[in-house]
């Protein structure tokens, strides 16, 4: 399988999260990949998660129910270790669609609501830092 190139943001889409042309920033330092949710309720064997922000432009008031979610630690780049919750998604890049694993954190604050991390982006792509928007301009 040959590899596509990417750079370091894009805008794609989430369908099953009713999320469209979000930016997203690509993170080979980070394993996991990670999207911002403002509200997260675990209820019984289910979760609800709120997809909500002020600063982030196309992230309207969306509400997701995930039957399939799991925890899982992740440690930042300072070291500090933190226990989120994790989901599976859809997300479309170059017009094809793929199964991405999602860890669930508030990011209102971060300039990208979401980061593409190395385990979605192994032995499909290659990032080139000197690009950007690759996948969204060729929508």
């Amino acid at each position: 399988m040959s590899k596509k190139t990417i750079g370091r943001v894009d805008i794609v889409d989430f369908p099953e999260l009713g999320l469209f042309n979000i930016d997203v920033k690509i993170d080979t330092g980070a394993y996991t990949s990670a999207i911002h949710c403002s509200k997260i309720i675990e209820e019984g064997n289910s979760l609800r998660c709120v997809f909500n922000s002020k600063s982030h432009t196309n992230f309207g008031k969306t509400e997701i129910i995930f039957d399939t979610f799991w925890r899982t630690d992740v440690k930042s780049s300072n070291g500090y270790k933190e226990n989120r919750y994790k989901v599976k998604s859809e997300v479309v890049f170059f017009g094809k669609t793929y199964k991405i694993n999602l860890t669930l954190s508030t990011r209102d604050d971060m300039r990208f609501p979401v980061l593409i991390g190395r385990q979605f982006l192994k032995q499909k792509f290659i990032v080139d830092v000197d690009l950007i928007n690759v996948s969204f301009l060729k929508k």
